[in-house]
């Protein structure tokens, strides 16, 4: 028997200035069901979550709980309502400089109801209890500060629990656990399924999806795409809705590679991921596709020198190739242009030529002395390569477009010569005609290196790639020529159906 949706919601509109963010969504959450909500990078989910937990109001659209109006003006009315939400944001649900059984119980320590009087002894009975429900075993007065980011997302989604609520809203909580916690949490969840919670589940990971799915849900460009409820559940068609159906190969001339320039053996990237062997030659474009969160940041830092592997070896150019930090990277000529260029790229306060030269001072100065002419005559160089729409090289970055912000990063490593550049998603934020020109200057500029290009939407995959690689619960489990590509076959192995290949 169907169950009764407790939780509607119709024909959702929100817009940010110009930009149309939710284009009419129609969805329902029944009691007792595990609803996933997928979704590329900007398709909307975030929106979504924040106007159904209070954050941001909506610009058209109706929203009922149990039958009766929903219009939260803030998170605590929400929360008071039934609804809960625990956002991918870690930092949104816990207070860093408070332990973690104030942290547990800290929405009933305010508000209305609220005890008069702090009472400490009760305050550690009560987190004591959540925390018995949650199967979280952490030292109740430590500070959340001191604790691992998993911990603190376990501690997060205990804290949302300990409202009993009518709907659940959990944004990627997993992102941050280990497999044994993870576990932990589908145990919860589900019980609160059985107890009747309506369960709005956001993710790309596959794994978790095949646990907890009873209904799949695809957002594409702010609209339901996709609704895939019949049992078994078709896996493959909710990411080929997510991503979209007219998907087709790039139209590009695919070059093979020269000789071998990095080769990576073996390689694990977690404690519980299957090892697997990489090898990019001179000359070519590897793209690496999946869905987020299944390890291709992990790698691309892994090969920058970022963070070391749990096991396996790399060499470069034949040699032994180890990185314990950027700048042996950088020294050996391993390049990387980072995820999110707001926090690991621009400095807003530099001008452009500062940004595209900060990593080689080194090299253009004498004797500790900067040339300043060098650094200009760089910057001139990449501006007129790569099409930056600015007045002059001594322009503020923060006055530039995102997309002219983006040409400038990718403008920073390509100053000097590399043996491999690795790009992490170089397309984000970036619109069509500026994502054109930037895969255009790289491939033109591929000769005498290998280029490694991590990207989530495979559109921009068949852009740019003489191979396409695709990555999976941290392990690569696909490989295709850019020619003639199956694109059936690549999306079973985006939505993990796929055997491991080495």
């Amino acid at each position: 028997m169907v169950q009764e949706a407790v939780f509607r919601i119709e024909g959702l509109r929100k817009s940010f200035g110009p930009n149309q963010v939710l284009g009419g969504v129609d969805l329902e959450l029944r009691a007792g069901v595990i609803t996933v909500l997928m979704g590329a990078n900007g398709a909307g989910k975030s929106t979504l979550v924040r106007i159904v937990s209070g954050v941001y109001d909506r610009d058209a659209g109706r929203i009922t709980l149990a039958g009766q109006v929903f219009s939260p003006s803030s998170p605590a009315e929400a929360i008071r309502a039934g609804v809960v939400t625990v956002h991918q944001n870690i930092n949104d649900g816990v207070v860093a400089d408070l332990d973690v059984a104030t942290n547990l119980t800290l929405d009933r320590l305010n508000g209305r109801g609220a005890p008069l009087v702090f009472n400490p002894r009760r305050v550690r009975r009560e987190a004591a209890a959540v925390a018995a429900r949650m199967g979280l075993s952490i030292d109740l007065t430590a500070r959340i500060s001191d604790l691992s980011l998993a911990d603190r997302q376990m501690v997060a989604i205990a804290r949302a629990m300990a409202h009993e609520p009518k709907v659940l809203i959990l944004d990627e909580p997993t992102s941050s656990l280990s497999s044994a916690e993870a576990e932990r949490l589908f145990q919860v969840v589900e019980r609160l399924r059985a107890r009747g919670v309506a369960i709005l589940y956001i993710s790309h990971r596959m794994s978790d999806i095949r646990r907890l799915a009873d209904t799949i849900v695809s957002l594409r460009d702010g609209r339901i795409s996709g609704i895939f409820e019949d049992q078994p559940l078709d896996y493959e068609g909710a990411v080929n809705a997510m991503l979209g159906k007219k998907i087709s190969a790039g139209d590009i001339s695919v070059r093979a590679a020269t000789a071998p320039v990095l080769h990576a053996a073996n390689l694990q990237l977690t404690p519980t991921s299957r090892p697997f062997s990489l090898t990019l030659g001179g000359g070519e474009v590897v793209a690496i596709t999946g869905l987020v969160g299944v390890g291709k940041t992990a790698l691309a830092e892994t090969l920058f020198g970022v963070r070391a592997p749990v096991s396996g070896g790399m060499t470069l150019d034949g040699a032994d190739y180890a990185p314990r930090s950027t700048r042996q990277a950088i020294e050996r000529g391993v390049f990387l242009v980072a995820k999110d260029r707001g926090e690991n790229g621009i400095v807003p306060g530099f001008n452009i030529y500062e940004n595209i030269s900060l990593p080689f001072l080194k090299r253009i100065s004498n004797f500790g002395i900067t040339s300043r002419r060098s650094e200009r005559d760089l910057a001139r160089t990449q501006i007129a390569s790569l099409g930056v729409v600015c007045r002059s090289e001594r322009d503020e970055m923060s006055t530039l477009s995102g997309g002219n912000q983006q040409k400038v990063m990718v403008g920073r490593w390509l100053t000097q010569a590399s043996r491999v550049l690795i790009l992490d998603e170089p397309f984000q934020g970036v619109d069509i005609s500026a994502r054109r020109d930037l895969a255009a200057k790289l491939r033109a500029s591929a000769i005498g290196r290998a280029t490694l290009v991590f990207v989530t939407e495979l559109d921009e995959a068949f852009e740019i790639a003489d191979r396409i690689l695709v990555m999976s619960e941290h392990t690569l489990v696909g490989e295709h020529r850019n020619a003639d590509i199956n694109v059936d076959k690549l999306l079973a192995e985006i939505a993990g159906q796929h055997q491991m290949v080495g």
